[in-house]
């Protein structure tokens, strides 16, 4: 899609009628997207200039942890919008019937992979990686198999595919790789494994940045925040000979919603150029639309794999439980 058409959206969406005067709109999403350096405080002075409303986001631990919480809450909960499920949690939250139509204009869409789901809004994408300090594994893996052939002094840490969306793109990444040989790849990860986190702040930030361990499992797309922001080609993306598992995240309104008119305005927001320029950087995924030369040079020196791995919502919602049990068995031996 071109970036006349971006534009066209954006002015489309600018000339959406004010008519939430007073509202508040709650928005539930992971802790990174409203954090100080994330894009949620730049999006919400952005939208609510536009709306004349109150942007409230309700920051949770990870994509899984938002889905369970929906599930506590039922229709009584108090979103109207969910900001950072993905696709591998897509057909589990249809499943709850809690969420309506998105009734977004989804033409200027630029994704990796064809996308007409009527409910659900991608506003990223990025593909599972894990990255390295250069100055304490100048030599990382070059594969997954290579990773879990690894000597068990080489520690990594990861994220819990019951809680996190990386943990759960991990856990089907080995699958489509292994196969029904994932149990023993799981064995020979977990020696390998200093922590499983629930979310992926805690294990990249307070984790591997803190010098735990030199691998930690997060995007392709992580190195590009380094280089632009902190000026250092220090942290590394390793590059799997297999192939990498790609994540779109998406965002949906909630049936229950006593805003819908102004959820729909957020939704089309979100793929306006105000809220996609913020993501490259702040979020550091690839946007969901053309951003033009918005895009910062650092994502021209990223690894891009050479294989995409990816399993349907529908394969994902059939076989996870099996998939998260297998794992469970695997690394408590």
């Amino acid at each position: 899609m071109s970036i006349k058409a971006v534009l066209l959206c954006m002015a489309m969406a600018n000339c959406l009628p004010v008519f939430a005067a007073g509202e508040t709109l709650t928005v539930y999403t992971y802790d990174s997207f409203t954090a100080d350096w994330g894009p949620g405080p730049k999006v919400k002075t952005a939208f609510e200039q536009q709306c004349s409303c109150t942007l409230n986001f309700v920051a949770l631990e990870d994509g899984g942890s938002m889905l369970q919480r929906l599930r506590l809450e039922g229709e009584a909960t108090p979103a109207d919008v969910v900001l950072g499920l993905d696709m591998n949690l897509m057909a589990d939250a249809a499943k709850t019937g809690l969420f309506a139509p998105s009734e977004t204009d989804l033409s200027v869409l630029k994704l990796p992979v064809k996308w007409d789901d009527g409910i659900f809004v991608p506003f990223d994408w990025g593909y599972f990686a894990f990255v390295y300090d250069t100055q304490k594994l100048p030599h990382p893996p070059t594969s997954l198999q290579a990773l879990v052939d690894a000597p068990d002094d080489l520690k990594i840490i990861i994220e819990d595919p019951r809680t996190s969306t990386p943990g759960l793109g991990l856990l089907m990444w080995v699958k489509k790789v292994y196969g029904d040989k994932a149990p023993e790849a799981w064995a020979k990860l977990s020696k390998k494994t200093l922590a499983v986190t629930k979310g992926w702040s805690d294990a990249y930030f307070n984790l591997f940045m803190n010098g735990e361990a030199p691998m930690v499992l997060s995007y392709s797309t992580s190195p590009a925040y380094h280089m632009a922001v902190d000026k250092t080609d220090r942290y590394q993306a390793a590059d799997f000979s297999e192939g990498h598992y790609l994540q779109v995240e998406v965002a949906a309104r909630l049936k229950t919603s006593k805003h819908a008119d102004l959820a729909k305005q957020f939704m089309a927001f979100m793929l306006t150029p105000a809220f996609q320029q913020e993501l490259p950087l702040g979020n550091v995924m690839y946007p969901a639309v053309d951003i033009g030369k918005a895009l910062p040079d650092a994502y021209g020196k990223l690894i891009v794999p050479g294989k995409t791995l990816l399993f349907t919502p529908d394969e994902v919602a059939s076989d996870k439980k099996a998939w998260v049990d297998e794992w469970l068995e695997a690394t408590s031996r």
